[in-house]
């Protein structure tokens, strides 16, 4: 690294640690000239940091908002800082910010020191943030999947499924997702040669290799990571079109339980994975609103039995008013 850059670093470290400082101050930290220090700050200014300047009494240089964030410079207790509370957040559960933090978390990780990566394990070890009852993934997990969607490499995982079948998979990391409070990875399974969806807490280990992939075209990942979450892990499924709007039914439908899309303005789909039918008619009968079963047949045939059995339920209960 030459002397001007070195020089330039350290007056940009020097400005984001103060208000304002003038051109002697800043002159006197690098022992350089006033004149030095103007070309310096033009030199800043040329890669896109806007140092400001203002005269007479109080005035002097200060880093100032520009149209775009140009790159931080932090000191090592900085960078444990933001790097904890970039883990902490992208542990919260916290909708919408919970991805950002991971991305950023992800790019901060790559260039800290041993010795800082090492100060940040010690501490978020210490911390915990309460989520709720579902279980978190491992952040070596987290941070390794994140590092290999980002470089485009493959990976081994040591992954057990559901029923308790454990197996490593070969695949070909596309995105991370966090959707209701877990984390999943979207991938190309190499061995069954098809898209799957994985749940990070349910993986043991991850190995990121140096093999390099080349990016396939995917289905909408979001869509479909939703549909294997709520359908793939049930032995059936059902499709209803509830007559009612979009807007109306999905904030009384967990997202975990079902997808939905609009059909029209006054109608939407819905599609729910279930052990049995039993739940999803019972799902649909506390919704209250007027449906049309689509798929399976045998959904019209339990719901009906319900009715019947409120029916029955009724006639009891006026038996009862007339003794």
């Amino acid at each position: 690294m030459s002397e001007v850059t070195r020089r330039a670093l350290r007056l940009l470290a020097l400005l984001q640690s103060r208000t304002v400082w003038t051109g002697p101050e800043l002159a006197d930290e690098l022992a350089v000239t006033v004149r030095t220090v103007r070309r310096d700050v033009d030199r800043l200014r040329e890669l896109g940091y806007p140092v400001l300047t203002s005269a007479g009494h109080g005035g002097g240089y200060q880093l100032g908002a520009g149209q775009a964030l140009p790159p931080l410079l932090l000191g090592p207790d900085e960078a444990v800082a933001v790097a904890v509370g970039l883990r902490l957040t992208a542990s919260s559960g916290i909708d919408g910010l919970d991805e950002d933090a991971l991305r950023a978390l992800t790019s901060l990780d790559r260039i800290l020191p041993p010795q800082v990566r090492s100060q940040i394990s010690a501490l978020t070890a210490a911390m915990q943030v309460l989520t709720g009852p579902s279980p978190s993934a491992r952040p070596e997990v987290l941070m390794t999947l994140a590092g290999a969607v980002r470089d485009g490499v493959r990976v081994r995982v040591d992954h057990e499924r559901a029923d308790g079948y454990r197996a490593e998979r070969r695949l070909e990391p596309y995105r991370i997702l966090s959707f209701e409070r877990r984390w999943y990875l979207f991938a190309w399974d190499l061995e069954r040669e098809d898209w799957r969806t994985f749940r990070l807490d349910r993986m043991h280990a991850v190995h990121a290799s140096t093999l390099t992939f080349a990016r396939r075209e995917t289905p909408d990942i979001e869509a479909t990571v939703r549909g294997a979450v709520t359908h793939g892990p049930y032995p059936t499924g059902a499709v209803v079109r509830i007559l009612c709007p979009l807007a109306q039914v999905a904030e009384r439908i967990p997202g975990r339980t079902a997808t939905l899309e609009a059909d029209g303005p006054d109608a939407c789909i819905l599609r729910a994975g279930a052990d049995d039918m039993q739940w999803v008619a019972m799902r649909l009968a506390v919704l209250g609103e007027p449906i049309e079963v689509i798929d399976p047949p045998e959904l019209l045939d339990v719901i009906r039995g319900i009715g019947d059995w409120a029916s029955a339920v009724g006639r009891s209960e006026d038996q009862q008013g007339e003794r």
